[in-house]
């Protein structure tokens, strides 16, 4: 079983630049394929990115694409969310989720594990 934590939200003008982290601890990190959601205020929680277990693809919501890139690196037991061009509707709180059942998953429901959420604001 495995533990999730993010880190690296905050409050950050439109334009900017912000970098997620996800510390994984407890299980085999490499066995997980991962993704990062969000959820904001009155919305449905939607998926933003997922990668699989040896990083050798990637799936990012069209909302974020060419702005938004996911990495993970498997020896440190980490994800990643580097956000560029941030825009107010990016604001919400972001979830990192693990899954070991499947081998790629971009539906909330296939993911086992996630973490607390870290709050993301993006101002106008």
């Amino acid at each position: 079983q495995v533990q999730l934590v993010e880190s690296g939200g905050g409050l950050v003008q439109a334009g900017g630049s912000l970098r997620l982290s996800c510390a994984a601890s407890g299980g085999t990190f490499s066995s997980y394929v991962m993704g990062w959601f969000r959820q904001a205020p009155g919305k449905e929680r939607e998926l933003v990115s997922t990668i699989r277990k040896i990083a050798d693809r990637a799936y990012y919501t069209d909302s974020v694409k060419g702005r938004f890139t996911i990495s993970r690196d498997n020896a440190k037991n980490m994800l990643y969310l580097q956000m560029n061009s941030l825009k107010p509707e990016d604001t919400a709180v972001y979830y990192c989720a693990a899954t070991a059942r499947y081998t790629y998953a971009q539906r909330a429901d296939r993911y086992d594990y996630w973490g607390q959420g870290t709050q993301v604001t993006v101002s106008s």
